[in-house]
């Protein structure tokens, strides 16, 4: 897979010129990729309901904002960075009527696209622009002169230009100072799906959750549980984010690495390889879509009942506790006001 920078595009000027791009949510990727592209030269309209809180941080960081309908009836490219439960409605309901059919719509996950849950007419290009981290971290990249890498696809090029739209669109967002990386709607959504359930999130949490449990369960304190299982694991990943595994292992004691090696194989054995192939192949076969799709549908009785019962575990109190004797945590989050 080859990896672009804005040197190998070649742009003339600035990119997307004498093109207005909608974008519509200004939640965390919305409000990060909406000021880059401003701050990239690009003209840009927020599209918002009118109700919408964003609307008022969107005015005041100097944009344009306007309804959802009036945003995509102006665009020649619209991005729809709702969340993915939402994207049906808002493109059928609100774009789709009044977007030119010259228009491209873009995305940032292709969920939505890529099991059918968004079906755009044939003359409209469909194009993905997928940051590589979280909108705060789009954003303080980008003021900083940095960037985060994205991928860019293309699903449908009616125009001929789909590709170079998508690559231009991740340039003025800060990606092409890092690296761009070409790829398909479909990868994208499985890679992204398969990653949050089994490792980056489902995997993590319950590694966590495991981990507290067994030490409190057999007479730890939880505080020592929480310190050793929870709160450590940030030292651990910023070494893994900033050199991979072996620089992790360098960087930890002989005794720590040892037992990496030796025990890591007996708490993620086969068993748990077999288990991620059973999730793969629901994210492939569409059926974790499915079923997602008609919990929304169903008004989020499991979801909600999981998410209670999650936040009510004894590790969340503990945290909080021990959090607050830290107060810089908090100064330094980018997400305000949990605790």
């Amino acid at each position: 897979m080859d990896v672009l920078t804005q040197n190998d595009l070649h742009i003339k000027g600035k990119p997307l010129a004498g093109r207005k791009v909608a974008v519509v949510g200004y939640g965390s990727q919305g409000h990060a990729q909406a000021l880059n592209l401003s701050e990239s030269g690009v003209d840009v309209v927020v599209g918002l309901n009118a109700d919408d809180p964003g609307r008022k941080a969107a005015k005041k960081a100097g944009l344009e904002v306007l309804t959802i309908e009036d945003a995509s009836a102006r665009a020649d490219v619209v991005m729809l960075l709702v969340p993915d439960e939402f994207h049906k409605e808002v493109f059928e309901g609100r774009i789709l009527p009044n977007v030119r059919k010259e228009a491209a719509l873009a995305v940032s996950h292709g969920f939505s696209i890529h099991y059918g849950q968004i079906v755009p007419p044939a003359p409209m290009d469909v194009i993905m622009i997928a940051p590589k981290g979280p909108g705060h971290l789009v954003r303080s990249e980008y003021t900083q002169g940095r960037g985060v890498p994205a991928l860019v696809a293309v699903q449908q090029d009616v125009s001929g230009k789909a590709r170079q739209t998508a690559l231009e669109y991740a340039v003025a967002i800060g990606a092409g100072r890092v690296g761009i990386l070409e790829t398909t709607f479909r990868e994208e959504t499985e890679t992204d799906l398969f990653g949050e359930q089994t490792v980056l999130c489902g995997g993590v949490t319950r590694l966590i959750l495991a981990g507290y449990e067994t030490l409190v369960d057999a007479g730890y304190a939880p505080e020592m549980a929480y310190f050793e299982c929870l709160h450590e694991l940030k030292l651990i990943v910023d070494l893994l984010y900033q050199g991979g595994i072996s620089t992790m292992r360098y960087s930890i004691s002989n005794t720590a690495e040892y037992g990496d090696l030796t025990r890591g194989d007996r708490v993620i054995d086969d068993m748990v390889r077999e288990e991620m192939e059973e999730i793969l192949a629901e994210v492939q076969s569409g059926e974790f879509a499915r079923e997602w799709i008609l919990e929304n549908q169903a008004g989020r009785p499991v979801f909600n009942a999981l998410r209670r019962a999650a936040a009510e575990h004894p590790i969340e109190e503990v945290g909080r506790r021990l959090r607050s004797l830290m107060p810089w945590l908090k100064e330094q989050s980018a997400v305000k006001d949990r605790d």
